[in-house]
């Protein structure tokens, strides 16, 4: 598949378009994004997901005024031309283009940048390993910002340690990973860390609270520590480009395999939501 972009309505190769080079996004990371898994052309939870962009352009204090109804009819745009299978549409707003300076220009107009490629999902059964990595991320996670050298970072030392994903933490309290959420099963219950400035909203993990509440499945929102961690019955790691897979392995250390029955529970559960909303069954 030709990966496929848009700046501004225009439609074209990503690889040949360009973007001004005064646009706020390449020199101060100054954008949100949000990420909507596309399968067989049918976009799954793309709501939320804009709900999540729109809430990041807020707290950023992007004037974004393109109403909902419009971006969808430019997403839509954009859909029948990918593949059939799964992809990714990527979805970007930047503060707009503007001569270089820090405070916010008074009449620049947001850019839109979107892009579709293919998304290679992993299989059910996958399961990941983590590394620990120490969160030295800014308190404005909870919005979806371009600002992510620290993960960036935090990524790459996983990837040298021979593990899938970043475990991060400040100090004994487990955040996030570098670029999915961490959850685990304890004692039949889903536990989730709470959604403050420190974690950003996930869209697959309010798709599994909603499961576990329709499913009478118990759930609780806490701070996590790592040794609670490393003694859950299952670590969970969720994302739009991984769903729901679950973690064997931190930092060399076997863990999880206790609750296995309700971990596959989950992923079924999840696999029919995806099912139920773009007749795709992974």
């Amino acid at each position: 598949m030709q990966n496929i972009g848009y700046f501004n309505g225009t439609i074209g190769n990503p690889e040949e378009m360009v973007i001004p080079l005064c646009d706020r996004s390449v020199f101060f990371g100054d954008a949100v994004y949000d990420a909507v898994m596309i399968l067989d052309q049918k976009p799954f939870t793309l709501d939320l997901h804009l709900d999540r962009l729109y809430n990041s352009c807020r707290l950023a204090e992007i004037p974004f005024t393109m109403s909902r109804d419009e971006l969808k009819k430019e997403i839509h745009r954009l859909l029948p031309l990918a593949d059939m299978g799964s992809t990714m549409l990527y979805i970007q707003v930047t503060r707009g283009t503007a001569p270089r300076k820090h405070e916010f220009p008074a009449d620049a107009k947001p850019n839109l940048i979107m892009m579709i490629k293919p998304l290679p999902l992993p299989p059910w059964n996958k399961r990941a390993s983590l590394h620990p990595v120490e969160d030295l991320r800014f308190q404005y996670c909870n919005i979806k910002t371009t600002n992510l050298l620290p993960n960036v970072f935090a990524a790459q030392k996983a990837t040298a340690a021979g593990a899938t994903e970043a475990l991060l933490h400040r100090g004994d309290r487990v955040t996030e990973a570098a670029h999915s959420s961490i959850l685990m099963l304890k004692d039949g219950a889903l536990a989730m860390p709470p959604l403050d400035e420190l974690i950003l909203p996930s869209v697959t993990r309010k798709i599994l609270e909603k499961l576990c509440a329709e499913n009478h499945i118990p759930t609780e929102v806490r701070i996590i520590t790592m040794s609670e961690l490393l003694e859950a019955d299952e670590i969970l790691l969720c994302s739009t480009t991984k769903n729901v897979i679950y973690v064997y392995d931190v930092d060399g250390q076997p863990v999880g395999g206790k609750d296995q029955a309700l971990a596959h529970k989950l992923q079924a559960l999840f696999a029919d939501e995806i099912f139920k909303e773009t007749g795709v069954r992974l």
